[in-house]
């Protein structure tokens, strides 16, 4: 299964390989150059994502806990 990689991060990909280009360079190596950056932009995209999905994940389990502690302290009966 091929992963599709969205225009902008080839286009960002080719751009900073064009503002770091050495003279006698040639469009081969550079385009081996962007396609390095842009593996590296969707690594860190990736990364990204698993941080977020488990910080979320870990953000639902404290709401969850939370909300059952709540839940059991207004349950309990009062005496006085």
């Amino acid at each position: 299964m091929k992963h599709k990689v969205s225009k902008e991060v080839v286009t960002e990909a080719m751009q900073v390989a064009k503002a770091t280009q050495r003279p006698g360079q040639t469009k081969e190596q550079t385009k081996l150059i962007a396609q390095g950056i842009q593996k590296g932009i969707e690594e860190y995209k990736k990364r990204h994502k698993e941080r977020s999905r488990e910080l979320d994940k870990q953000k639902r389990k404290l709401q969850q806990a939370q909300k059952t502690d709540s839940l059991n302290t207004t349950t309990e009966p009062v005496t006085e």
